[in-house]
């Protein structure tokens, strides 16, 4: 997910969980947090930077699209350029300027600036149904992704804490994608571009964050007191 994932709401640390679990009045010693199991706060931002630049060749243009689409895919590639230096994954840096390349195509082709923002709409709209019909499948995504990170493949499944916290806490992410839709829609039918754009980087980082920080609030008091955490599934077998 594109906005997934940022901030540091709780510790993950491998026996971090269950040593705070039996001392409740220690806190967890400072480690990895849930945001740096799902990505750090430096891809929300840069998905951002697009769209704020699109909007700044959009105006000084004159309200041209093909100045705000200019603007865009320049910024898009020193992106991509930094995203790579950085170390990220090839496959997440091409599809970063793949979306960026088809809104700006999407664009051009219709002549309207604000078309630049429809993919968007469209992969909320295509988010919120996915991670409602993966609670209701009982394979909440907060713990497809979670658990993919840590190599736990589907044992989380088979812990019943587990798979309830997940899926409490996945509808905080739910609401974060119908949220964006309840603002982005009427501004795009608006044709609001700055709207649009101010929305954007609004609902990205800050709304990450907060969700971060609700979702880990919710896993954690999901589960009973002792549990020993996201890295250790009570499954009734031998850890792996």
């Amino acid at each position: 997910m594109g906005d997934t994932p940022e901030c540091d709401p709780g510790q993950v640390e491998p026996g971090a969980q269950q040593r705070a679990g039996d001392d409740p009045g220690r806190g967890p010693a400072r480690a990895e947090s849930l945001a740096d199991l799902l990505g750090g706060r430096s891809g929300a931002v840069d998905a951002t930077l697009p769209p704020v630049a699109f909007a700044a060749g959009w105006l000084l243009g004159g309200e041209s699209v093909w100045a705000g689409v200019g603007a865009a895919l320049a910024v898009g590639a020193v992106v991509a350029v930094v995203r790579l230096r950085r170390g990220d994954r090839p496959r997440s840096v091409l599809i970063g300027l793949l979306a960026v390349c088809v809104a700006a195509l999407i664009a051009v082709r219709t002549g309207r600036a604000e078309n630049f923002f429809l993919i968007q709409l469209l992969s909320n709209a295509a988010s919120a149904l996915l991670w409602t019909v993966s609670i209701m499948v009982r394979w909440p995504l907060l713990g497809v992704l979670v658990g993919a990170v840590l190599g736990q493949r589907s044992r989380w499944r088979r812990d019943p804490a587990l798979l309830r916290g997940y899926g409490r806490a996945s509808w905080v992410w739910t609401a974060t994608y119908v949220l964006r839709l309840a603002v982005f829609v009427p501004l795009y039918l608006g044709g609001q571009v700055l709207g649009l754009v101010v929305a954007r980087v609004a609902l990205t980082w800050p709304l990450v964050a907060a969700a971060l920080a609700v979702s880990w609030m919710v896993l954690r008091r999901s589960l009973p007191p002792g549990h020993p955490g996201l890295r250790h599934p009570v499954t009734g077998e031998p850890a792996a």
